[in-house]
């Protein structure tokens, strides 16, 4: 089996905009992308406004926390996305860096947090056409 492309989002806190995109991009992929996410500075919990927008996908945050950046989470993608975690995020060679510029779903509405994850599902599903040129018949 080929190796597959692996992706990390990042941003501050890992409890909004890197988990919505993580689990997007985990649901979109179906397998054919391993995904992470993680926080330069990682909160206590997921924002509640987060899970429940995601829970409208019938994905379910409940059981996910936030991780705390490491140079090993760098090393092993190969495409690192930025949300927001500015010079906390190591540079290191060979690795293709993308920074997502997104509102920040702390102290947002639902109705706010749904336009957010909206605009990270797409830029996620552009992603993986990239990372993934064929995809299975049916998949959104």
């Amino acid at each position: 089996m080929p190796d597959l492309p692996e992706v990390l989002f990042v941003c501050v806190h890992n409890a909004g905009r890197s988990q919505m995109a993580a689990a997007l991009m985990d649901h979109h992929a179906a397998g054919r992308v391993l995904v992470r996410s993680a926080g330069s500075a990682p909160a206590d919990t997921i924002n509640p406004a987060v899970i429940a927008v995601m829970d409208e996908l019938g994905l379910d945050l409940t059981k996910e926390f936030p991780k705390p950046l490491t140079a090993e989470a760098v090393q092993a993608a190969d495409v690192v996305i930025t949300m927001g975690c500015g010079d906390a995020c190591p540079v290191l060679p060979g690795k293709r860096y993308l920074d997502w510029q997104l509102d920040d779903p702390a102290g947002k509405t639902v109705n706010e947090v749904r336009l957010i994850r909206d605009e990270i599902d797409a830029r996620v599903k552009a992603l993986l056409t990239e990372l993934v040129p064929v995809r299975c018949t049916g998949e959104t």
